[in-house]
């Protein structure tokens, strides 16, 4: 693509060299830039893009993006000189790749909780459609035959534009994304033209990155007052949760269509008329603007109707028709890591869920509890180099809502795990004395073996944090580890 092709609509400041250009590729990574490519220089938390333009000029860079001129001249080289890297990435990228979700129907999904299990039942009831749908999320980005390990929730701008374009030459005509809150910050959706956003809750978490509750809200609000709002699409969908109180908020300055959905609020859009919600699963009847939707889920708990409520919003306002939304929502037995069952014959129940904020560790415990004749026993730990305000919030949880607690290590990364588990313990110990057992075991691969050597029939244990994940990240290292792997383990020598 020309060059000046490639900039159309990025405010620059200035501008050096030829803007005729043919430019073969994008990337914001000096590392993978090739002959005639552009390179645009992001400024990151860890490192500066603009430390690495010698690099990447050497590997073959034509052409610059840079929010501060370069200190020296490179022969040959075009030079864009922009105020925001991140917006000019996002915009060069959509123009490079010819603005694939233009041609998509997409669908974003924003808040703390709930993102990864409604993408999994969008897909469901696209697929009872025969749509050919794509999805990006925490697990993994998959479409057709393709699954790729995600990296992150949502790419850098660069390469969601190169995967939009990659799933709509495949066939692909619907996609639903997880839309978190660096995503937004940091403009990665920017040129997304989405067709409804779905705001699920709002509860602590990133702190450590957005400082207040406040700041992390009005970012995420962002994705409908920005972002849809600026979407070209002719029929556009706020999809908003009004069980949370900042989903209230959004209801009013949401652009577009407002729809909104309830457990049990007769003035939300869609809500349960009824609802059960047991160990085999949910049944429940919905009120839709097309009628009734009957419910029959083996996911439970009341934070997974909430969910399933989302999907049938989200499904119904872009026309999908009420028997492909009830076969969709039954179809799926089990969401990887959200309350995933590990099976075992010796009476109890094993559980691996994701839940790593305060907010979804209580909904998890309490969607638990009513379901457990026994104890619960809980196995948790905190993230490293993450919020670290959350963590005696989810100490005091985890001892108020469980029988016997066990705190653990999680993903410490560069900090020292005792010291996590001790502002973990601030929590524990501040609920007050109790005659429940807790216990403190830093290797999470010995407390998860002692959860299950503790339980007995009827009871329910619960490990977690990490969910789907298959790493454990010690210092800046990943090494392997699959809460789901070990409890398996550790039940086969029960």
């Amino acid at each position: 693509m020309i060059l000046r092709e490639l900039v159309n609509g990025i405010d620059i400041k200035n501008f050096k060299g030829d803007d005729s250009l043919n430019i073969s590729g994008i990337s914001f990574d000096s590392n993978k830039v090739k002959e005639h490519f552009l390179f645009v220089a992001l400024t990151g938390e860890n490192t500066d893009g603009h430390k690495y333009i010698e690099s990447a000029v050497g590997n073959g860079a034509k052409a610059l993006i840079l929010e501060k001129a370069p200190d020296k001249n490179f022969k040959d080289v075009s030079v864009v000189e922009v105020n925001d890297s991140r917006a000019s990435l996002a915009i060069a990228s959509s123009n490079f790749y010819r603005h694939p979700t233009k041609e998509l129907k997409l669908v974003g999904i924003t808040g703390t909780n709930g993102k990864t299990t409604i993408t999994y039942l969008l897909e469901s009831i696209w697929n009872e459609e025969s749509k050919n749908s794509g999805i990006i999320g925490t697990i993994d980005y998959r479409y057709g035959e393709n699954k790729i390990r995600s990296s992150m929730t949502t790419p850098e701008s660069s390469d969601l534009m190169g995967m939009f374009r990659e799933m709509r030459d495949s066939g692909v005509d619907t996609v639903a994304m997880e839309v978190s809150s660096h995503a937004i910050d940091k403009e990665r959706v920017k040129e997304c033209h989405f067709d409804a956003a779905v705001f699920t809750n709002l509860t602590q978490d990133h702190l450590d990155y957005h400082d207040t509750i406040a700041n992390y809200f009005e970012v995420k609000k962002r994705l409908f007052t920005e972002f849809l709002g600026q979407s070209d699409k002719k029929n556009k969908f706020s999809i908003i949760n009004i069980d949370d109180p900042f989903g209230v908020q959004i209801v009013n300055d949401a652009p577009a269509d407002v729809v909104t959905y309830s457990i049990n609020n007769e003035a939300a859009t869609i809500y349960a008329v009824s609802s059960k919600i047991t160990d085999n699963g949910i049944e429940a009847t919905i009120n839709t603007p097309e009628g009734f939707i009957q419910v029959k889920s083996t996911l439970f708990g009341e934070h997974n109707l909430s969910n399933i409520l989302a999907a049938i919003a989200t499904t119904i306002s872009l026309g999908s028709p009420i028997d492909a939304i009830e076969k969709g929502i039954s179809q799926i037995s089990s969401v990887p890591g959200r309350l995933e069952g590990i099976p075992n014959a010796l009476g109890f129940k094993v559980l691996v869920d994701y839940a790593h904020t305060p907010d979804a560790l209580k909904n998890v415990l309490l969607s638990v509890r009513p379901l457990t004749k026994g104890n619960v026993i809980l196995v948790f730990g905190c993230g490293g180099d993450r919020d670290s305000a959350k963590r005696p919030l989810m100490g005091m949880i985890g001892k108020e809502l469980s029988d016997i607690l066990i705190v653990t290590s999680d993903n410490p990364r560069t900090e020292d795990p005792e010291i996590i588990i001790d502002q973990i313990e601030e929590g524990v110990f501040q609920y007050g004395e109790d005659n429940n057992p807790y216990y403190r075991i830093t290797d999470r691969i010995a407390a998860i073996k002692l959860a299950i050597k503790t339980a007995q029939k009827n009871d329910t244990v619960l490990i977690a944090g990490k969910g789907h994940e298959d790493y454990q990240i010690i210092g800046t290292t990943k090494y392997p580890f699959d809460d789901r792997e070990i409890a398996r383990e550790s039940l086969s020598l029960k």
